[in-house]
């Protein structure tokens, strides 16, 4: 059996747009969810061969090379092929909300204002008072399968944001499925390096932004909370979990 680092040319003209899964043959389970064309499902052990410095590498990039010293290969797996692209975007949502402890640092495409909810969150969502704003704010869509230590620790960090936009904010806004669940106050914005933000990061990510801060008022968060955001706010299949009503 050959080792699979790519496809073969003419496999690569039939695959169109696809979603994959990287499952770890240690234990069967699924650590990463995406989406591309052409050899982007091998790109990852790629990057892993191209940085030797495991103290920088991702969740995803560490698993991989634990994999490899194992002696063993990652399992890749295409999931769906032969898409366009807004198909595609659509089903790597849904499977990154199926498999929740995969790797992902950002939640699929729409999957925090469409992705599954209870019943009753549904009956919720649409039924909650809209959002009326008095402040600057920045709402922040909060994976809810990914707030383990507290909301606090998943709205702070960390994001892609214009840091001198997000300073004029005067309120962050945790949401989820398009409720906000969370009002919190930022007093200092960041780059996110494990040395400014300890206990929440293993690594560095110089190209993000978090914030230090405090939960918000009673005043203010009756303002917020349980309220729903704007439609005008809540595009389907968008991707960035950043939204600014300034």
């Amino acid at each position: 059996m050959m080792n699979l680092n790519g496809f073969p040319p003419e496999v690569i003209g039939e695959l169109g747009h696809y979603v994959y899964r990287l499952i770890d043959p240690r234990n069967g389970e699924t650590f990463y969810v995406g989406k591309g064309v052409g050899n982007r499902i091998f790109s990852h052990i790629n990057e892993v061969k191209n940085d030797s410095d495991l103290d920088e590498l991702s969740d995803k990039l560490k698993t991989i090379r634990e994999i490899h010293n194992a002696g063993l290969d990652v399992i890749h797996v295409i999931h769906r092929h032969g898409m366009e692209k807004e198909t595609a975007l659509a089903v790597e949502a849904a499977l990154i909300d199926a498999y929740p402890s995969a790797a992902n640092i950002m939640a699929g495409a729409g999957s925090n204002d469409f992705g599954p909810m209870h019943a009753r969150e549904i009956i919720n969502k649409y039924m909650a008072e809209e959002i009326d704003f008095q402040h600057r704010v920045i709402m922040i869509n909060v994976n809810k399968s990914k707030v383990e230590r507290s909301l606090y620790d998943a709205t702070r960090c960390a994001w892609k944001l214009n840091v001198e936009k997000a300073q004029k904010a005067d309120y962050v806004l945790a949401v989820t499925n398009g409720i906000v669940i969370g009002v919190f106050k930022p007093l200092k914005w960041m780059v996110t390096t494990a040395s400014n933000f300890p206990n929440i990061l293993i690594g560095d990510f110089p190209n993000r932004f978090g914030f230090e801060g405090e939960e918000a008022p009673r005043e203010i968060k009756a303002i917020y909370m349980n309220h729903r955001v704007p439609s005008s706010f809540r595009k389907k299949g968008a991707a960035n979990p950043i939204r600014y009503n300034y």
